[in-house]
């Protein structure tokens, strides 16, 4: 592909330009900028994501370093911090956001018969979660969290086949967790995933309205009677319990008033017993268990990011300049993501993050770049999102 131009120029040839200038159109982003528009302020913030770039000041510095190549990159022009800063700061969030937006809508569908580890169902199954990242409250004043610091938090519904996020909302470290369920619009016959704190019974009937299930553990305090027991259950596989039953507390039986399926598994591992809680009363009790387990894949997903993206060091104090930074960081792993399926490469999107990263100013074609490698396989273990072992 193209062997004379640099990586990073060839990278850019698999982002869809037309559909980033739509975004730009809806919101007005370019409306009297006369250098730094939004698709090289894209382009720029991209690259030291790509490159592991700490500040603004490293992105500018790098590259002014290399003004001359900048042309055959495909960016513009180099800037100074002062104006990527105020960039980041005035230009509406919502532009990255809504090409994130467009971009899980093109990569998810190429991931999806991704095989999930131990399941045999062809269900769409998410995982709902959140991350934190801890701010400085005096810098950021906005971002509310716990016990008067500062917090953001990335909440996350991640599509388990090929570790695709379907969902991204960022809010300050007060908004819960369950709160998003009142956003997400479930998907019929899909199944998520989530921890006990997402128990909201109101949120869950809507769920189950929606003919879609979840997955969750089971609150210690929930007042619950049990309707009926299954007695054929095989304790060697884990299983402790497999009952149907009805919520009895007053407000949790007139949020949910249809039974639920109680599920119990003892892990020999952790010494502990889980008790899952769900409306499908269709699959088997250890697919149950199995379902929940795989929800550690979103946990893999919030590590990778903050180990492999700039993410926990963030590039402006203010929330139009975080939402933004957050926003072209997801965007960032979503075109490796779907570099990764275009050129079919075999290796893992750590692998490719890392070998892009280091090979911005080369002229290698990418696909001899991605393909012509030896894998180490303690690192492929490690950090392949689309083969987690359990």
């Amino acid at each position: 592909m193209n062997s004379g131009k640099y990586v990073f120029a060839q990278l850019l040839q698999f982002v869809n330009r037309y559909e980033f200038e739509k975004c730009v159109k809806r919101y007005n982003g370019n409306y009297r900028v006369k250098h730094l528009n939004c698709w090289n302020q894209f382009v720029q913030l991209f690259f030291g994501q790509l490159t592991s770039r700490n500040s603004l000041r490293d992105i500018c510095t790098c590259l002014k370093a290399h003004k001359n190549k900048l042309y055959h990159l495909g960016i513009k022009q180099n800037v100074n911090q002062s104006s990527l800063s105020r960039a980041n700061e005035r230009r509406d969030w919502r532009i990255f956001a809504d090409f994130g937006e467009y971009l899980i809508k093109l990569v998810r569908p190429l991931y999806s018969n991704s095989p999930i580890p131990n399941i045999d169902i062809d269900n769409e199954i998410f995982a709902l979660d959140s991350t934190t990242i801890s701010l400085s409250i005096n810098l950021f004043s906005w971002a509310k969290g716990k016990y008067s610091r500062g917090a953001v938090k990335i909440h996350t519904l991640l599509d388990l086949r090929g570790s695709i996020p379907a969902f991204i909302l960022i809010t300050d470290g007060k908004y819960h967790d369950s709160n998003v369920l009142d956003i997400i619009s479930p998907t019929p016959q899909a199944i998520y995933l989530m921890d006990k704190a997402y128990i909201d019974f109101a949120a869950l009937y809507n769920i189950n309205k929606a003919e879609a299930f979840f997955v969750s553990r089971a609150k210690v305090t929930m007042a619950y009677l049990v309707v009926e027991k299954n007695y054929n259950i095989d304790e060697s596989t884990g299983l402790r319990g497999d009952k149907v039953i009805q919520l009895t507390g007053h407000k949790s039986r007139k949020r949910y008033p249809e039974n639920l399926r109680m599920v119990e598994y003892y892990d020999k591992n952790k010494e502990v017993l889980l008790v899952f809680l769900t409306n499908n009363f269709d699959v088997s009790a250890l697919e149950v268990a199995r379902l929940y387990r795989n929800r550690w894949q979103i946990e893999v997903f919030f590590k990778w990011i903050k180990q492999n993206l700039i993410i926990k060091k963030l590039w402006g104090h203010s929330e139009n300049a975080v939402n933004t930074h957050i926003w072209i960081a997801i965007c960032t792993y979503l075109i490796v993501a779907y570099i990764k399926h275009s050129i079919k490469s075999t290796l893992s999107i750590y692998e490719i993050m890392q070998i892009l990263g280091v090979s911005a100013f080369d002229k290698t074609p990418i696909k001899e770049l991605l393909s012509e490698i030896e894998v180490n396989q303690n690192v492929k273990e490690q950090y392949n999102l689309f083969n987690v072992d359990f």
